[in-house]
């Protein structure tokens, strides 16, 4: 196990784009963290002396339509971003995993059952089916963290089932039976651990996905509400100043842009390093 652990971290240590991808993401949890000390003013601060006052020594990213500081806002929404991203992708991971696992690990009718719900739920364009759900819904973060999670299990699901059905017939399950191990002993103590590759890479790119679908939301004005800071919100504002604030359009754009690829780059990484032959 030692020297699995070591190989891993040696291929992803030569994958220049994981590594990148990594300090990404590293970076964006120390911004979240310490958002309260690193943001120069109070995000909802409004001071109509400065409304879109351009980057300057004293705010370096600008201010919006209500004279708050956009890099405080930033800072801010980055630990909005997290929490979506995280929940949400914790919910996918949840419901994900007990369907695909009771669906390959039993197969027969509880795999069909199982499977044909997936086909059905894949039939619905993901993002429609949450602005249908959201329509009945107050527009709150914890509503969209719900619904991005809601909607985004079936690929787990399918990935998760994959494995299943290949590890089930593993000899070291084949031994679990023989000495009477219960379905659930061998499905959570030996089968799941060993299907948990394919469900971190899945859960590193559920959140870039997640991060983007809340910025999406926000950008349309059901997402997260004002005053609490989002990217999203922010790109709104600029998409109303365009003209005359171009910096409420790049800086939180340029920052779902990188925060997004940064994810994606890890998952990549941590793929092709838990499997060689995909490089």
């Amino acid at each position: 196990m030692k020297v699995a652990e070591d190989g891993f971290w040696m291929r992803f240590l030569e994958n220049r784009m994981a590594v990148a991808g990594s300090v990404v993401v590293i970076l964006l949890f120390i911004v979240s963290l310490l958002a309260p000390w690193l943001a120069p003013y109070d995000p909802s601060a409004i001071d109509l002396k400065i409304v879109l006052a351009p980057p300057s020594a004293d705010h370096l990213f600008g201010t919006d339509q209500l004279g708050r500081d956009v890099l405080s806002r930033m800072i801010w929404g980055a630990r909005i971003s997290l929490k979506v991203g995280f929940v949400a992708t914790g919910i996918a991971l949840l419901i994900g995993t007990a369907l695909g696992a009771v669906a390959g690990y039993y197969g027969r009718w509880v795999d069909a059952g199982i499977m044909r719900f997936v086909d059905i739920m894949l039939c619905f364009p993901t993002f429609f089916l949450i602005l249908a759900v959201i329509a009945f819904l107050e527009p709150s973060i914890w509503n969209i963290m719900a619904i991005i999670g809601l909607t985004g299990w079936m690929g787990i699901t399918r990935l998760v089932r994959a494995d299943f059905i290949s590890l089930k017939e593993r000899d070291f399950v084949l031994a679990a039976r023989s000495i009477g191990a219960s379905d659930g002993r061998i499905i959570f103590i030996h089968i799941l651990p060993n299907a948990m590759a394919s469900v971190l890479v899945a859960a590193t790119l559920g959140v870039a996905g997640a991060i983007l679908t809340e910025s999406a939301l926000s950008f349309l004005g059901i997402g997260v509400q004002p005053p609490t800071p989002s990217w999203g919100n922010i790109l709104t504002a600029g998409k109303d100043n365009i003209d005359i604030a171009w910096w409420l359009s790049l800086y939180p754009g340029l920052a779902i842009l990188v925060t997004v690829l940064g994810y994606n780059l890890l998952g990549e990484g941590i793929r092709d390093s838990l499997d060689p032959r995909l490089r």
